[in-house]
Parts: structure tokens; sequence; C-alpha cells
């Protein structure tokens, strides 16, 4: 009985000193905050002319490794006391892209506004000798505008020059004509008509003066042809207002672009590069393919290509001065063959060809006469010379070129005319 009573005894003592603990429980314990579930959204995006999302969540580990660990209380909640876990409390982060929307609804629904473009031309069988129209290549387009009973839709020139036809596949897989109205080759751009029923989806056009180097950017167009049609690639926007040298259908010239790391590939040409808001901000273009170069991709920014657009559906053309001359560059020139010329002459450009009814044949310029100058500007190169022409000069304007005809130097006064006078 001592033993029993002992062990009593022992045995009150014991829970005494829970009831104790408890109570000290009770009134120290607070409600342990556990952490909400956050995460980064890592939005995404995105071909040398001629050539041509993912939603990445992280979750915090801390979110987790709470959800997986009784906490305080409910270790205080297993020893009969009545404490409330803090874990039903727990609300979702809605993840976002900040100022843009759901990636994922961005894409779904910018990819029915992209469309895959067919070029076929007239081509000879090899067999029969016979003419037939055949695909030539694929590219990419974007829907962008509804007026009336059309839709227009902006691509690159060099996906649908030559055509005989235009193509174009839509979204569901449906493939309508498509009427070119107008395309620039100096700037690599063409607008395409189609029926405006196909236009139930357009992609706004957003600023692409407001980008910053760093920001994330989404591709989409069909890559290697319309098989991977509405392709979604990422990156960000490398750098803003690159200017590189392409060589173009109309000569050497030099764009205005946006460089990305989003991947672009022959096909792409035409598509879309959007902003985190799911506006178009660029149209894919360029690539550099070189072996061992990656992430190099280019698009011709909104604010460059809006304007051209708007002429070319106002009057199916872009009306630029014009001089009558074909040019080659100085340096490409070997020297035996310029004669004369001084040789610390060492820019500018080589007449080449000259349209006998032009103002530069009215006004006495020849073949082989090499131009230095432009209104006192000088001249290094056939891209030099037409940027100066294409951004501060308008036709009719007087301009005076620097030549060198042999050893002589000379002035001479040209009435710039309009290039539509020839197209």
């Amino acid at each position: 009985m001592t033993e029993y009573n002992n062990e009593n005894e022992e045995m009150t003592h014991i829970e005494t000193e829970r009831n104790e603990a408890n109570g000290e429980m009770q009134r120290s314990a607070k409600p342990k905050k556990l952490f909400k579930g956050r995460g980064f959204l890592s939005t995404v995006g995105a071909g040398i002319i001629g050539s041509v999302l993912t939603l990445t969540i992280l979750p915090q580990t801390d979110y987790y490794e709470n959800l997986a660990q009784p906490s305080t209380e409910q270790s205080a909640g297993e020893s009969g006391q009545a404490e409330t876990s803090t874990a039903s409390e727990i609300t979702p982060t809605t993840v976002s892209t900040g100022t843009g929307g759901d990636v994922a609804s961005i894409v779904e629904d910018a990819s029915q506004s992209i469309v895959g473009v067919v070029n076929y031309q007239q081509q000879s069988s090899r067999y029969t000798g016979a003419s037939q129209e055949a695909a030539a290549g694929t590219g990419s387009g974007v829907l962008f505008k509804k007026e009336g009973d059309s839709a227009y839709i902006i691509t690159n020139n060099h996906v649908i020059e030559g055509a005989s036809k235009i193509e174009v596949s839509l979204y569901d897989g449906e493939k309508t004509e498509a009427e070119l109205i107008g395309a620039d080759p100096l700037t690599d751009l063409a607008v395409l008509k189609i029926d405006g029923k196909y236009a139930d989806n357009l992609l706004e056009v957003g600023d692409s003066s407001a980008l910053r180097a760093g920001e994330q950017v989404i591709a989409i167009g069909n890559p290697l042809g319309l098989d991977l049609s509405r392709t979604v690639t990422q990156g960000i926007v490398s750098a803003v207002d690159r200017t590189i040298s392409v060589e173009t259908s109309a000569g050497e010239s030099e764009l205005n672009v946006i460089q990305t790391d989003a991947a672009i590939n022959p096909g792409n040409s035409g598509g879309a590069l959007l902003n985190s808001k799911g506006e178009l901000i660029g149209i894919n273009s360029l690539k550099i393919s070189n072996s061992g170069v990656e992430g190099l991709g280019f698009a011709i920014p909104s604010k460059d290509f809006m304007p051209i657009v708007n002429e070319i559906i106002e009057t199916g053309k872009v009306e630029r001065p014009y001089i009558g001359i074909g040019l080659t560059n100085l340096t490409d020139v070997p020297r035996n063959y310029l004669g004369d010329v001084p040789k610390n002459v060492e820019a500018g450009v080589v007449v080449a060809s000259i349209d006998h009814i032009s103002s530069a044949a009215e006004a006495g310029i020849k073949e082989g006469d090499v131009i230095t100058a432009l209104n006192g500007q000088p001249v290094e190169d056939a891209a030099d010379l037409r940027r100066q022409l294409y951004a501060d000069l308008k036709v009719g304007d007087k301009i005076k070129l620097t030549i060198f005809r042999g050893a002589e130097e000379m002035t001479i006064s040209v009435t710039l005319t309009s290039n539509a006078m020839v197209n």
C-alpha cells in the first residue's frame, strides 16, 4: 500500500507540473505566423534578313517546410488546450507579372493573332518544263488592325518577296489567300490584307520607346515552317536602338532594331515580339546565325514600323527621296579601278550605275564618280548616304554632292525626286 500511495503521490505531482506547464503555455504562447507562399514569375518571351512561356514559379522552400513541420500551436493543441492553428489562415498569393497579366493567358490570347505566311512562286518542272505554282518559303505575320471588312497583317518583306500568291494560315488551321498591299525592302516590312471575318483577335501595338535593357519579352512565330506554328520563346531585351547593317533587295540598309536573347529561328521572321503586357513592340526580322553565335535575335521596334505600315496602308508604298544612282562602297573597289582619285580619299561611294531619266543624270553625275560628302557632311559608305537622305531630307529638296571625278573635286547640285516615280 505504501508503494501504491507513493506512486499515486508521484503521479499527482507529475500531473500538477504538467498542468502548470500547460497553464504557462496558455499564457505565453502566441500564434506564430507561417510564411505565406511566395514565388516570382519569370516572364519571357520572344530572324539576318532573309533567314529566317515558360511560366516559371519557384516557390519559397520556407513555405513548404513550415507546412511539413508541426508548429508550436499544433503541439499545444495535441496537449488538450484549445489553441487555433494559424495554418487555417493561410491564403495563396496571386502570381502575376507586375504590370502585366498572367503570361500563359497573354500567350494564349496573342497566339490567335499570329499567322503563318506561305510564299508561292511560279517554278518550272525539271521533268516537263511546265510552270507551276509551288511554295517557295514560309514565315510569320501579325494581325494588328481591322478596318471595315478587311483585316491587316504585318510581316517582313523578305517573307513575301517574289511571291505570285500569298497564303495565310490562321491559328485554327484555316487558310485563306492574302492580298499584298505594299512592301518596303529597305525596312524589310510588308502589309497584307485578308477578309475581316478572320480577324477576331488583334494584337495591340505598344510603345517600344519605353523599353529598357533587361525587360522580359516573348517571341511568337513559326520556326522551321508551319509544323511548329505559334512557337513561344522567352528572353529579355539585350539592348535597345541597335543599328544593324543588312543587305536587302534594294541595296544595303541600316536598321534600328531591338536586340533580344529570345530564340529566333528561320520562319520566325514577321512574328511578334511582345512585352510583359502582351503588347506588340517588335516584328522579329533578323537572326545572326554564324557558327558558335547564340542569343542574338533582332526585331524592328514599333516606333519605327508603325509609320511605315500606316503609309503602306494609306498609299500602298513608302515614298522616299530618290537620286537615281546605283552605289558601291569605295572600300569594296580596287584602287586601280579608281583612276586618278587621290589616295587620301578613303571613304565614300562609287557611282556604279545611273538611271538615265533621273535627276542625277540631269545634273551631270557619271558612272565612276566618287561621292564623298552630302551637303558638307562626310559620306562613309552607301548605308551612310541613304541614312542622310531618308532621315533629314524630303522630295523636292535640293542637295549638294561633293564628288571626285578622277583627281578633280567638284560640287554638283541635285534636286531630289520621289522613288514612287520608278516603282
